[in-house]
């Protein structure tokens, strides 16, 4: 009886915990961006659902007709895709305080000290995605761009107005109505274009806890309207920018036509990236 007893008092006390820690997330969220409606993608993480869906597609960005790109004349209404919108942070996330991610080391010199200190065994699974992960931070940016891997929700929001030299901005990410695991075509039934071309970009990473690398860039941006075969009520951030990276989808811009750098390639962002831009 007293163990079950002392059970249901730390049961109880994580669960204080928790909602203590959201509730300063939110009102953190407030009183540093006032004018924006918090995105999904940020509530997801601020008050995580154990029954949301795991982390998809290993390729992270989502499957589109076999690749990840489109080009920018195909998003109209009617047109179809076949899509599987994807996240990349496990179900059950949530933010870590900031005095506590930069408390944590996050450098590829300190790789053992970071396994031993999220109990992550070297020859796990996770163990090769957070090295993946800290070297794609450590990597220099593009030219002219500017970079940084968030661990925090207050580190995301203070290099978005700095890149973007304004404190009045907004956030968006992609919604989807429910959870579904299957690739299926979808029907755009409206867009709007997004009166932003300087964005900052935040993609989540595999990690132990939310990361994200953002950084600056330029985009044409929509936001899409999408009906799945099976119902399913999306709403899609798209981002049609010249500069998309080939790197391994040299088969994608076959499939398309055209060549790296010569017009601009579209994608539809996962579940759990943000775009930001001014107000």
């Amino acid at each position: 009886m007293a163990r079950f007893l002392l059970l249901s008092f730390l049961l109880v006390a994580l669960a204080v915990r928790a909602t203590i820690a959201a509730s300063s997330a939110e009102d953190y969220w407030r009183s540093a961006l006032p004018n924006s409606p918090m995105p999904s993608a940020i509530r997801d993480l601020i008050y995580p659902s154990k029954a949301a869906e795991p982390a998809g597609h290993k390729d992270r960005v989502n499957y589109i007709q076999g690749y990840g790109f489109f080009l920018e004349e195909s998003l109209h209404p009617g047109a179809t895709m076949k899509l599987y919108f994807t996240r990349t942070i496990a179900a059950g996330a949530s933010f870590l305080p900031r005095q506590v991610a930069d408390s944590i080391p996050f450098s590829s010199s300190m790789l053992p000290d970071i396994l031993s200190h999220l109990s992550v065994s070297p020859s796990s699974e996770m163990a090769s995605s957070i090295k993946k992960t800290i070297a794609e931070c450590e990597a220099k940016p593009l030219a002219g761009q500017l970079k940084l891997c968030a661990t925090s929700l207050e580190s995301m929001v203070d290099f978005a107005k700095y890149g973007l030299k304004s404190s009045n901005l907004r956030a968006m990410s992609t919604s989807v109505a429910k959870a579904t695991s299957q690739i299926q075509k979808y029907t755009i039934t409206g867009l709007n274009r997004v009166k932003a071309s300087e964005l900052v970009a935040c993609h989540a990473l595999a990690y132990s806890y939310p990361v994200f690398h953002c950084h600056t860039t330029t985009a044409s941006t929509y936001t899409v309207s999408l009906t799945g075969a099976d119902g399913t009520k999306v709403q899609a951030l798209a981002a049609c920018h010249v500069e998309a990276a080939a790197g391994d989808h040299a088969a994608a811009y076959e499939e398309l036509g055209v060549k790296p750098g010569t017009v601009p390639v579209c994608h539809f962002l996962p579940q759990d990236d943000l775009l930001w831009a001014r107000v």
